[in-house]
C-alpha cells in the first residue's frame, strides 16, 4: 500500500472528498481540490471524466459533461493532479472508467501516476476477476488499484478484501452514485465481513451527503467517501464554488474525525 494512503487512514477515520478534474473549468476545479485540502479531507479522489460513466448519477454526470466540454483530457488531468501535488503531500486517487486507461495505455499511464506521485485507481467498471493484466502493471510502478466491495458482492468479499491494496471502497447501496436521503443496507454486517480478511483499510461511499451520515459511517468503517454532495455545489455555484466547498467539506470531515 502506498505510504500516502497508510498516512490517511494513520489512527484517524479518513474523510475522502471527490471532485471531477476539469468542473467546471481547469483553473476552478484545481482551486476546489485545495479547498478540499484545506477542509481537512485526508484523501482526494480525482474523477477523471468519461463520456459513458456507467456508476454515476445524474450530478457526477452532468460534471463529466461539463469538464469534457471544457475540453478536459487524461493528459490535462495528469496536468492537475502535478499541480496538486506540488502543493501538498495529500494521498491522490484517480477514479475513472477502464476504456480511457486503457485507451491510455497501463504501462503509460501507470508510469505516469508514478511519476507525479498519484497512489491509486479506482476504476468501477473493472471487474475483480479481470484486474490482474493491469494490476501487475500498477504493482510494478507502486500504484494501488482500488477494489469495490457492493452490496451484491457478499460470495467474493474474501477474495476481493484478500487482494485488496491501498483501501477497500465499501459501495452503501445499489444503484449509482448520488445523494440518499438515508441508507439501509446492512453496512454492519459488510464491515464485519471484510474486517475478518482484509489487510487494508475500507471506506464506505455512495450516498453520504451530511454530517450526520458521515459521522454515522464513520463509526462502521476506516472512512467516508463524499462526492455527489460536493460535486452539486459545483453544479450550483460554478467557478465561484470554493469557498462554498469548504464550508461544506469543513463540516463532513469534522463529524468523520469525531
Amino acid at each position: 500500500m502506498s505510504n500516502r494512503i497508510a498516512k490517511a487512514f494513520e489512527n484517524k477515520k479518513a474523510f475522502i472528498g471527490f471532485l471531477t478534474a476539469g468542473d467546471p473549468t481547469y483553473e476552478a476545479s484545481y482551486n476546489n481540490i485545495m479547498a478540499l485540502v484545506k477542509a481537512g479531507a485526508d484523501l482526494i479522489e480525482i474523477g477523471i471524466p468519461f463520456s459513458d460513466p456507467i456508476a454515476e448519477g445524474p450530478v457526477i454526470q452532468e460534471a463529466d459533461v461539463r469538464a469534457l466540454k471544457e475540453g478536459m483530457t487524461t493528459d490535462k488531468a495528469f496536468e492537475l493532479a502535478a499541480r496538486v501535488r506540488s502543493e501538498t503531500d495529500i494521498p491522490l486517487v484517480f477514479m475513472t472508467y477502464l476504456n480511457p486507461v486503457f485507451k491510455y495505455g497501463y504501462e503509460r499511464f501507470f508510469g505516469k501516476c508514478a511519476e507525479i506521485g498519484v497512489d491509486g485507481l479506482i476504476c468501477p467498471d473493472m471487474p475483480f476477476e479481470e484486474k490482474a493484466e493491469a494490476d501487475v502493471i500498477a504493482k510494478k510502478h507502486g500504484v494501488s488499484i482500488i477494489s469495490m466491495i457492493a452490496p451484491t458482492s457478499e460470495a467474493r468479499i474474501k477474495a476481493i478484501a484478500e487482494s485488496a491494496e491501498g483501501f477497500l471502497y465499501i459501495v452503501s447501496s445499489l444503484g449509482v452514485t448520488g445523494v440518499r436521503s438515508e441508507i439501509k443496507t446492512d453496512l454492519a454486517g459488510i464491515m464485519e465481513s471484510v474486517k475478518k480478511y482484509a489487510r487494508v483499510p475500507a471506506a464506505i461511499g455512495f450516498g453520504i451527503s451530511t454530517p450526520e451520515q458521515a459521522e454515522r459511517m464513520a463509526q462502521l468503517a476506516d472512512g467516508v467517501i463524499v462526492g455527489s454532495g460536493i460535486v452539486r455545489l459545483v453544479e450550483k455555484h460554478g467557478e465561484n464554488a470554493a469557498d462554498e466547498i469548504y464550508k461544506y467539506v469543513k463540516s463532513l470531515s469534522d463529524a468523520a474525525h469525531k
